[in-house]
Formats: C-alpha cells, sequence, structure tokens
C-alpha cells in the first residue's frame, strides 16, 4: 500500500478564507479528498473535528501535510505532543516544504523553535487586545457586543424551538445567525430559568 499524504488546515474565525491554504497543500500534492480542514477553531484548543478526522486518516509511512506549524498547533506542549504522537506512530509530519524528523538534533531544535513563535504570536495578540479593552473601558467606548438577535426576535425562536419542529440548524438559517448564536439563545433562556440554590 502507497504512502498517502494527508492535509490538514485550520483558521481561528469563520471570516477567514481557507482557501490559500487549500491551495497550498494541493500544491503539495495533497489530494482535494485527502484534506481536513477546521474553520473558526483556536490553534491552542486541541479538540477540532477536522483535526481529529486527519489524525484517525493517517497510517504508518503517510504524512500529515500541514501549510504552516501554527495551522496544527499554537501551543509549544501541544505542538509537541502532536509530533510525538505522529513519530510514534511512524507517521511523517510534513510542515510547507519541510519534513519535520523528530530524530535530528536540528529539525527537533528547528521545530521547538517555530513552536514558541506560534505561541508568542497568541500570547502577543492576547496583549494587545486586553490592552485596547482597557484603553477602551477607561475611555468610556467599550459597551460589549450588541446581541445579534433583539429580545423580541429571541423569544420567538426560544417559542420555535419549544414547539419542537425545527433544528438548530434551520433555527440558524431562519433567523439569519450561526448555530452557536442560536445555542447561547437557548443557553441563557435556560440559566435565567433555573432555580436559585
Amino acid at each position: 500500500m502507497t504512502a498517502a499524504l494527508i492535509g490538514y488546515a485550520r483558521c481561528s474565525t469563520a471570516e477567514q478564507d481557507l482557501e490559500a491554504n487549500r491551495q497550498i497543500l494541493l500544491d503539495l500534492g495533497v489530494r482535494t479528498d485527502q484534506i481536513y480542514l477546521d474553520r473558526g477553531y483556536s490553534g491552542t484548543k486541541r479538540a477540532r473535528p477536522g483535526l481529529d478526522q486527519a489524525l484517525a486518516a493517517v497510517r504508518p509511512g503517510d504524512s500529515l501535510v500541514v501549510p504552516k506549524l501554527d495551522r496544527l498547533a499554537r501551543s509549544v506542549p501541544d505542538a509537541r505532543q502532536i509530533a510525538d504522537s505522529l513519530a510514534a506512530r511512524r507517521v511523517r509530519l510534513q510542515l510547507g516544504t519541510m519534513i519535520y524528523d523528530p530524530t535530528d538534533p536540528m529539525g527537533k531544535m528547528f521545530f521547538n523553535i517555530l513552536a514558541t513563535f506560534a505561541e508568542f504570536e497568541v500570547d502577543l495578540l492576547r496583549l494587545r487586545t486586553r490592552e485596547g479593552m482597557a484603553v477602551a473601558k477607561a475611555k468610556g467606548r467599550l459597551k460589549g457586543r450588541a446581541p445579534k438577535l433583539s429580545p423580541t426576535r429571541q423569544a420567538h425562536l426560544l417559542k420555535l424551538h419549544a414547539a419542537g419542529e425545527h433544528t438548530i440548524a434551520e433555527l440558524a438559517e431562519l433567523f439569519e445567525v450561526s448555530r452557536p448564536t442560536v445555542y447561547r439563545v437557548l443557553d441563557r433562556a435556560a440559566a435565567s430559568t433555573e432555580p436559585a440554590a
């Protein structure tokens, strides 16, 4: 059985475009049906459906191909754990055009440096976000995000959900919001009706 190239990429927000990452994987020789993607998942979160599918698809001798290390993981421990797990299964990890060799001291050092930079970028972004929010709050500009649905539309959504005739996906489409937004409305409604302990 010939070794396969299994591709994986992710983007952190639903608004970001995965097409560039998909094209990089295609250019690296990964077949379209062997590409697994996660949209709207942070690299700091280990639980990602596309990544789980990609890791389940690789067999000994295969290569897991990612455009860049930060598409795979945004923390050093997570990157190390994934790389070590792949090496134990005799699966190669390919970062762009570079094949990671865990037995090569230079390759290992380079991998750790890349993982450290990916984690540093996330930490820097969080720091800047906190600083920006603190400045906005001090100036009275931080009001919080407006709800996606007005109270009237939330009540209507809750009524339709209680009737049990619509799935979450149908409600999301009907109200032109994402499924997580529907779940948030339902969770808030449930929390407000729970008796105090």
